[in-house]
């Protein structure tokens, strides 16, 4: 089977390409699939998830990174924690709180998707300096940007009525 990765000092970072000659094709439909052992390092993160619990693990993984590592991203979980919060002590309508749900998740996906993007950018320019890059992730934190200004706007309308309320 030919290596995903070309043969170079990269050898050296990833010293264990045995898990590449060890995966079997087999044929479970005209197309050919992927199937390989559990992965158990960073060196296995170019093989297909062998099953739906591994494809979960490496989803949490990446929202584990995001949080980790990524100030935005825990300040709006924690935003949004606060905000579903408030409207379940208000009492809020279910629809008003799946409103406040969905559109403080929403902007932790793009969150993520935009941590995914600067990593892929970051990866493919390296120390390097381009416009374009420069052009992608901004646009990239734009989107986020205007996804939480929506959620203002969203969490305003419906918990500033309810707020109100109790001061009156």
């Amino acid at each position: 089977m030919k290596s995903v990765y070309p043969m170079s000092s990269s050898s050296a970072i990833y010293p264990d390409r045995s898990l590449q000659t060890k995966a079997k094709l087999i044929k479970s439909s005209p197309q050919l699939t992927l199937v390989s052992p559990a992965p158990t390092s960073r060196n296995n993160a170019w093989q297909v998830a062998p099953n739906l619990l591994t494809s979960f693990r490496y989803a949490w993984a990446g929202v584990r990174y995001a949080f980790l590592t990524q100030r935005n991203f825990r300040i709006h979980t924690f935003a949004g924690a606060v905000v579903v919060t408030t409207g379940i002590l208000l009492h809020l309508e279910p629809i008003a709180l799946s409103i406040l749900a969905l559109t403080s998740a929403f902007v932790m996906i793009l969150e993520l998707l935009n941590t995914a993007l600067e990593s892929v950018v970051d990866l493919t320019v390296g120390q390097s300096y381009h416009e374009l890059a420069k052009i992608a992730k901004d646009c990239a934190a734009g989107a986020v940007l205007l996804s939480a200004i929506a959620a203002v706007i969203v969490g305003g309308c419906l918990l500033l009525p309810a707020l109100l309320s109790l001061m009156v």
